[in-house]
């Protein structure tokens, strides 16, 4: 049960990242609402006032874009989503172009790839990128670049709602803001049930808070309710709090931010070094089998030693991003200090023999315990 008002969550906010989806900005049209992406623009413009940075994650490109083509009948074959996206996203952008500039805020526009976290360095230098944009006041505006990443088009597999997540973590956002044509997260489906109750705040992910998703309805958009949980975890574990909402409501943005309560807010459970969000959410480039006394060193957060090696599996560099697996079950991730090669040589090793057996040594530890996430 919360203890706190909203407005003691939400009073040292710096760094917003806003969704949008499809519905909301199309209203239920076949095209964007200018009042609506102008009201958005006022909000931002407004947040900023305040000294408080805004970054929006965008949806719409594929259903703009099918209206656009006229291609609605075959909404859902891959290659006609993939020419909506590339054609609506830059009507979508002229349409934030506008809005924000009748408030004198430049918009910049980042199309991302789904993995974009998981190359360190190309990571950095987005994140460098993005930094400097905030710099110059300007107003990032992502969204996933579906016309050459296929399987985020599929709710299965991506989606906005995520993708906004991981953002939010990886700019150090405060607060996610997910605006979208429900209300917030009910006990059951309000469509279905007349006695559904809207619940304000989640202190954890539950099994009963995830068997509360439903799935879109939506025909143009991604994003359902199951998708937005999703979002929650990530937030959660990461330290930064999250809120679902209606975009019909007036100055939602504002209001929010003001503490209002408005719609379901998740609150963060703790704060992870960047380091350690980067590592648990980057694609991992292949496998390293361990035995069970290692699985139980690594539970007391040691460094993972060679002898406890059992098994390399994919070819991967030093640097690189790993699954550490026991049993066929992912137990944790790291960036290992020698590449897949060296590491099968030295499995099952002392570490006083690292060096006989490759010639070097670059640690006694395969991976050391900082570069280690626990799953």
């Amino acid at each position: 049960m919360i203890q706190m008002g909203r407005n003691e969550y939400l009073k040292e906010l710096h760094r917003v990242v806003i969704k949008v989806g499809t519905t909301s900005i199309t209203k239920g049209g076949s095209g964007a609402s200018s009042d609506f992406m102008d009201s958005i623009a006022r909000q931002v413009k407004a947040l900023k006032d305040k000294g408080i940075e805004a970054l929006i994650v965008t949806s719409g490109a594929i259903g703009i874009g099918l209206s656009t083509m006229n291609a609605r009948s075959r909404s859902r074959e891959i290659p006609i989503r993939q020419a909506a996206a590339s054609i609506g996203q830059s009507v979508l952008m002229q349409k934030w172009n506008d809005s924000f500039q009748k408030f004198g805020i430049a918009v910049a526009q980042i199309l991302l790839t789904f993995d974009f976290y998981s190359d360190r360095e190309k990571y950095l230098n987005l994140r460098n990128a993005i930094q400097t944009i905030l710099e110059y006041k300007a107003v990032p505006i992502f969204n996933e670049n579906d016309a050459i990443c296929v399987k985020e088009i599929d709710a299965v597999f991506g989606d906005n709602d995520t993708l906004s997540a991981m953002v939010s973590i990886k700019m150090d956002a405060d607060l996610l803001i997910i605006l979208s044509d429900v209300d917030g997260l009910y006990d059951k489906n309000p469509k279905l049930f007349s006695d559904a109750k809207l619940i304000s705040a989640v202190n954890e992910i539950t099994d009963d808070i995830r068997a509360s998703a439903g799935d879109t309805s939506s025909k143009v958009g991604t994003g359902g309710m199951r998708t937005k949980i999703r979002a929650a975890e990530i937030c959660h574990e990461a330290g930064c709090n999250m809120i679902i909402a209606s975009s019909d409501v007036e100055n939602v943005i504002e209001r929010i931010i003001s503490g209002e309560e408005i719609g379901t807010i998740f609150l963060a459970d703790k704060k992870e070094r960047k380091k350690s969000r980067w590592i648990r959410y980057a694609h991992a480039s292949g496998s390293i089998e361990v035995d069970e006394g290692a699985k139980k060193a690594l539970a007391k957060h040691v460094s993972l030693l060679a002898i406890g090696i059992k098994a390399v599996t994919g070819r991967f560099d030093r640097g690189d991003v790993v699954n550490i697996t026991c049993g066929g079950k992912i137990i944790a991730k790291g960036i290992p200090d020698y590449n897949s090669d060296d590491i099968s040589k030295i499995k099952g090793l002392h570490s006083d023999k690292l060096e006989e057996a490759l010639g070097h040594k670059n640690y006694d530890n395969v991976i050391r315990s900082e570069n280690i996430v626990l799953m």
